[in-house]
């Protein structure tokens, strides 16, 4: 056993010159990534990336396998960077579809909580747009749609939540815009039936009879059989029907 474990910590590690060609290494990149050996994955295909030419077929799998091995590393921001590297120099690959939606998940990998700042959720959002935009056809685009809904609801629940604060801190006025802009910019989230709840209690203690009438009848035609809304509702009439405008009939001459 003793000498087991001398003859492996004498044995060399992974050494970038022992690699006379391109395609040598970045069979060993794909080797040492297939092995989890993601440290050594890096270098191999960081190297690449400076000594292939930009017109070499292997330079778009050497981003794929770079960024993939960046993830595992739970480097996002530079995974999120060499997989859009990788959409910019091979926009017309087979991989570039898959790697604009892996860099707006490692993107959004990077906000890890709603009540955290959403810069990183913003670029994630871009970047998602940016997918489903360069690739509109792409089999990949359902996914991407769905993960933009995920993130808006982070979104909304971020908005949600300033709303309670300031609900907290007796600030009816503050709550108001974040609870209406959950429910003007992400009206399909879950998180929009509980702001609309939350603004018309506070539409009622500011005595904002007009408005909670009407966010009584956007919950009531959205939300007919939810016993907190007609709770919530009770005693709210709906809004008053503005009378139809009549277009008066010129006189025969």
């Amino acid at each position: 056993m003793v000498l087991l474990v001398a003859a492996g910590a004498c044995r060399p590690g992974f050494q970038l010159k022992r690699f006379t060609t391109d395609e040598a290494l970045f069979d060993a990149g794909v080797r040492e990534f297939q092995a989890r050996r993601w440290d050594n994955a890096v270098l191999a295909f960081e190297r690449l990336t400076t000594s292939l030419s930009p017109r070499d077929t292997l330079l778009p799998r050497t981003f794929w396998y770079l960024g993939k091995s960046q993830q595992a590393r739970r480097e996002w921001l530079l995974a999120s960077q060499t997989f859009q590297r990788l959409v910019d120099a091979a926009p017309d690959d087979t991989l570039a579809d898959e790697a604009a939606l892996e860099a707006a998940r490692s993107y959004r990998r990077l906000w890890r909580k709603p009540e955290l700042d959403a810069q990183y959720g913003e670029t994630a959002l871009a970047s998602y747009r940016q997918m489903i935009g360069l690739f509109p056809q792409s089999p990949l685009v359902a996914a991407a749609e769905r993960e933009v809904r995920e993130l808006d609801e982070w979104f909304a629940l971020k908005n949600y939540e300033v709303g309670q604060h300031y609900v907290r801190r007796k600030a009816p006025d503050s709550a108001i815009i974040y609870f209406r802009t959950v429910l003007d910019t992400y009206p399909e989230t879950p998180s929009a039936r509980r702001a609309a709840l939350r603004l018309v209690e506070v539409y009622r203690s500011i005595r904002y009879s007009q408005e909670s009438q009407e966010t009584c009848a956007w919950l009531r035609e959205r939300f007919a059989d939810d016993a907190e809304v007609r709770a919530q509702c009770t005693g709210v009439a709906p809004p008053a029907a503005t009378p139809p405008t009549t277009t008066p009939v010129p006189a025969t001459p």
